[in-house]
């Protein structure tokens, strides 16, 4: 009997263009990859058949990636189709471990520190220039300087380049030239590096020292380069000296994802490789497994508006689903107040919080739904904050976690890996039950609970795995910031959503200051935020809902208008139905009711005036009509109200239940201040 070939089962499953590109083994291949097509399962089944076919040694491979988050998937998808051997690694982390072992031999010594928050040193080389900055003006330079060196534009060519970019910067372009002057030489004779200088300096050390070119180009000979749409002329220049003018190398992307051009990306290199290799297989992935077709056909007729990119047309794969909904708002505070409530009825009903997502443009954008969600009682992740493994509780599970791993506290029972973790966080006073009250104490539960889980995962892939196993696993995350995922509402940035996926996803604030953003003016930039927008839609499994608010405050004049983006996308209904700038139009409550609606006004707007904030704070008008509607009876009713969320029902349940019971609302005594 013929044994199986194991290369050939690295194959099976596959698509027929993922087939294709798993394939192509050898020489200039490029994968033009649409979101939800499988491009990682294509480029990770690619290396490990290179690999177990013996047609590429597992050591002469390296895979760049453009996230840590990124890399540490490639490394553990690799593991499990059994390519072990293979470096995956972002373009910073391969050239600093290339540096660090050839720094003696170009650097004459031994490697410099390396800086990763340069914030102190751009402050000191405005200081040596006599400039006022604020912390803000000093990011603003930071990220200035960051862009230049990604574009490899000099101190002295700075300021032309600047203005012919059209970069908007909170100085003058020259003075920002002579702080990344300054920034240089400070940074030089403190003996430092920034994260661009490893390219610059490693690049440098492959095209000028012979000896280091061959070594590195013996050493590896094969290339892979994901999100190739966002790589920099810095990260080009890289590529470029390690190929050294040989063709081996695959590259991936997909340019309606270009989403980093503010930081000097550019699918340039994407779109022109065809060019550059005549020789080149191209294969086209377009078979969107991730979405429905009502989501994919929302996404294609999207960024049909756009004119550049590579045309990649997603064909859904999925069943089919639910329309996309829209939904426009008198201001932020109801719009986050009905996302909160959504939110709610889809966990009520079975969809898990760590499978929804509140996406918005800007971070500042998040307060609201912070403070919505939280009313509604349903837990969030805010992604972009305190970084896993930094939080308290983490470290300290960590250090309980690696004592006992060494102490064999595992095998002395033979408890299974999940039974053990758990014994080791309830030193830390974490129980299994429900999360405690409060919400730096839900937040800790939930830290130390996705411990719990990933120590469930782990044993599902690695069933003999034990606490150092864990501990190992850790480790490594650690090192990527690959964090488990904390079970919770996500709240992020559209840029911080890339890469990710949810099955419910909201899009919020789509108005047309906000999506595309207001300095948004040059074509470029306006086709950029309209990929903004595909990435979001993109990033939904089943459902995907749009929406954007009149106003940004109860009471202000609803001058805003829907995105451009959305004309031709949302059904004419909602569009006819806005009302015109400076009408009111707002919730009603039914005739029967309106009396009590009014009381419940009145009663808000003491309330309100006793501790200090506006109306809306206490509750949103479309929660008063809902409690006007339904006038609950007791304590328990009333939590089953939309709005009213466990903070709300403990702080303002008794005055609300006499106003029901037909109390004078002025004579209620205002609840005190928290």
């Amino acid at each position: 009997m013929t044994e199986p070939d194991p290369a050939e089962a690295v194959l099976a499953g596959l698509d027929p263009e993922q087939r294709a590109a798993a394939l192509a083994v050898r020489g200039p291949v490029c994968i033009l990859a649409g979101a939800g097509t499988g491009k990682t399962r294509a480029i990770t089944h690619r290396i490990a058949y290179a690999v177990r076919s013996g047609a590429v040694p597992p050591t002469q491979l390296l895979a760049v990636t453009f996230t840590a988050r990124a890399a540490g998937e490639l490394r553990t998808r690799l593991r499990k189709l059994g390519a072990h051997g293979v470096q995956a690694r972002t373009f910073h982390a391969a050239a600093l471990r290339q540096l660090t072992y050839f720094a003696p031999r170009v650097l004459g010594g031994g490697m410099p520190e390396v800086v990763d928050r340069p914030l102190r040193l751009v402050g000191n080389a405005a200081a040596r220039l006599r400039l006022r900055t604020d912390r803000v003006e000093l990011r603003d330079l930071a990220a200035e300087i960051d862009w230049a060196k990604a574009v490899l534009v000099t101190p002295d060519d700075y300021a032309a380049r600047a203005r012919a970019a059209g970069r908007e910067t909170s100085t003058t372009p020259d003075t920002v030239a002579k702080v990344y002057a300054e920034y240089e030489q400070t940074k030089q004779r403190a003996g430092q590096l920034d994260f661009s200088d490893l390219l610059l300096v490693m690049a440098g050390a492959i095209e000028e020292y012979p000896d280091v070119a061959e070594e590195i180009r013996a050493r590896y000979r094969h290339f892979v380069v994901d999100e190739y749409q966002d790589v920099s002329p810095l990260q080009q220049r890289m590529l470029d000296a390690w190929l050294g003018g040989r063709e081996d190398v695959c590259v991936v992307g997909d340019a309606n994802q270009t989403i980093y051009s503010f930081a000097g990306a550019t699918p340039e290199h994407l779109l022109g490789f065809p060019r550059r290799y005549p020789e080149a297989v191209v294969v086209r992935l377009e078979r969107d497994y991730r979405s429905t077709p009502q989501v994919v056909e929302l996404a294609n007729k999207l960024v049909r508006g756009n004119s550049d990119g590579a045309k990649l047309t997603l064909i859904g794969q999925r069943a089919d689903g639910p329309a996309p909904a829209f939904a426009e708002h008198d201001d932020e505070p109801a719009e986050a107040v009905s996302v909160a409530a959504q939110c709610r009825v889809f966990i009520d009903a079975g969809t898990p919080a760590a499978e929804i997502a509140v996406l918005f443009r800007i971070n500042a954008q998040s307060e609201v739904y912070e403070q919505a969600l939280a009313d509604a009682g349903v837990a969030y992740v805010l992604r972009g904050g305190e970084r896993f493994f930094d939080r308290p509780e983490i470290r300290e599970a960590r250090l309980l976690l690696r004592g006992a791993a060494r102490a064999g506290a595992d095998s002395d029972d033979g408890a299974k890996l999940p039974d053990a973790v758990r014994s080791v966080l309830s030193s830390l006073n974490w129980h299994a039950e429900h999360p405690p009250p409060g919400g730096t104490a839900r937040e800790r539960w939930e830290s130390l609970s996705a411990l719990v889980t990933l120590a469930d995962d782990l044993i599902a892939t690695m069933p003999e795995a034990q606490l150092p196993e864990l501990v190992g696993e850790l480790d490594a995350r650690a090192g990527a910031q690959h964090a488990p995922t904390v079970q919770g509402v996500t709240l992020a940035s559209l840029h911080s959503a890339k890469g990710l996926e949810w099955d419910v996803v909201f899009l919020v604030g789509l108005t047309d200051t906000t999506v595309p953003i207001q300095h948004a003016t040059t074509e470029a930039q306006i086709a950029e935020e309209r990929r903004l927008l595909y990435v979001g839609i993109t990033r939904a499994r089943e459902r995907v809902a749009l929406s954007w608010a009149l106003a940004r405050s109860p009471g202000q004049r609803r001058a805003r208008r829907p995105s451009r983006f959305l004309d031709g996308l949302r059904p004419h209904a909602t569009r006819d139905a806005a009302p015109k700038p400076g009408k009111k139009k707002g919730p009603a409550p039914e005739a029967a009711d309106a009396e009590l609606f009014g009381r419940l006004r009145a009663w808000r707007k003491a309330q309100a005036d006793a501790q200090g904030s506006p109306p809306y704070i206490v509750f949103s008008d479309a929660t008063l009509v809902a409690i006007a509607d339904a006038r609950p009876p007791s304590r328990a009713a009333l939590a089953r109200i939309s709005g009213v969320g466990p903070m709300k029902l403990e702080r303002y349940a008794e005055p609300l239940l006499a106003v029901l019971g037909g109390a004078d609302p002025h004579s209620v005594d205002p609840v005190a201040t928290p």
